[in-house]
């Protein structure tokens, strides 16, 4: 059992930071790519439009640059490239393990088809995931990297299993797997890994098995290294308190988007991990004001004390237009800036999660 959450925070506030309290900020992961991107990959995918493998990478960094550089000029402490590399959370890893097929799109909802993949035979390590794309943006970045991955839960879940007797079996050896990656990772640098599973919440009551692939995933990976979980949409009731056992530094959250009517799930009993709050909702192009904000960062106050908690919108903001996205992150970032200040001249009551520490302290 792992002796998770571990103390391994404070390595990603900036030396120049000017407020005692440090909320970190970072964000989910995935990000609207450039228009020139996608037109690139349809040439690539073309074959008789002679755009190769060297055009298609170079396609790749260029854009990784971009959206890296646009993450750092909204001052978050940890950034992301916007997952630029991956068409889809499932479909990219599926492409990369051996033992996964595909046999054409399928509708998921409104009009919007997914490449489902199919496990025709027992999943293997095949070629690496991730580790280019971390080492990639490590060298055009200033600021710490955060790197997400998706889950075996979620990788299973989203999949057709023809070779397996069960998905938990499948999800077991892809756990494996993503261990396997993880290790490289750490190997490469990497200090902060997030394991995306939004399929948990929309069947909680395999939340034991997730359990037991994080068990798997997190197996010899140093505490040093930040592990954060991810799981958005659905009832928190259902995976609350079991979600406290996982073997994780950090709980991922969407609430915004419900206007925080969920935040009273997490405050019975204690919240033992850290919280990573969903601050701005990826779901509206409404850019919300630094005040708005500020008040939504108060909420995770219900939970946890300033020093557990991180900044983040509620998911991927890859749906919102770039302009839009960035201002969001932006005004995150001074909103959490704001709130430290007003932590340090003891103008905010913490409240449930730490009462001794207050204004009158």
């Amino acid at each position: 059992m792992s002796n998770r959450p571990a103390d391994n925070r404070e390595q990603f506030r900036p030396e120049d930071h000017e407020n005692d309290n440090f909320l970190l900020t970072t964000v989910v992961g995935s990000y609207k790519k450039p228009k020139w991107l996608d037109r690139a990959r349809e040439l690539y995918e073309d074959p008789e439009d002679g755009f190769g493998d060297e055009e298609w990478e170079e396609a790749k960094d260029d854009a990784a640059r971009l959206i890296t550089d646009e993450h750092e000029r909204s001052d978050l402490d940890v950034v992301v490239d916007g997952e630029m590399r991956r068409k889809e959370m499932v479909e990219y890893f599926a492409h990369l393990i051996d033992g996964y097929e595909f046999n054409g799109r399928v509708k998921v909802w409104g009009h919007n088809y997914f490449d489902k993949p199919s496990v025709a035979d027992e999943v293997e390590y095949g070629e690496e995931w991730l580790v280019d794309e971390y080492e990639f943006t490590s060298d055009v970045a200033d600021s710490p990297v955060k790197v997400p991955i998706t889950g075996p839960y979620t990788l299973a879940n989203w999949t057709f299993n023809e070779a397996y007797d069960t998905d938990e079996e499948l999800a077991y050896d892809l756990a494996e797997l993503v261990n396997t990656e993880i290790e490289r990772l750490v190997d490469a640098g990497a200090r902060y890994i997030q394991i995306d599973e939004p399929a948990l919440a929309t069947t909680p009551d395999d939340h034991a098995i997730v359990g037991e692939c994080l068990e798997r995933i997190v197996a010899d990976i140093p505490e040093e290294v930040r592990i954060g979980l991810h799981v958005c949409y659905g009832d928190y009731s259902r995976i609350y308190p079991e979600v406290l056992d996982y073997p994780v530094d950090e709980l991922d959250l969407e609430l915004t988007n419900g206007d925080y009517e969920q935040i009273d799930v997490f405050t019975e009993p204690e919240f033992t991990l850290d919280l990573a709050l969903g601050v701005v909702d990826n779901h509206t192009a409404e850019v919300e004001s630094v005040a708005e904000i500020k008040e939504n960062i108060k909420q995770g106050f219900k939970v946890v004390p300033p020093e557990q908690l991180t900044i983040s919108p509620d998911c991927g903001l890859k749906l919102l237009p770039r302009e839009i996205a960035y201002e969001k992150m932006a005004n995150m970032v001074q909103a959490a800036r704001e709130v430290e200040a007003e932590l340090d001249a003891g103008e905010i009551d913490v409240g449930y999660a730490a009462p001794e520490v207050s204004a009158d302290d």
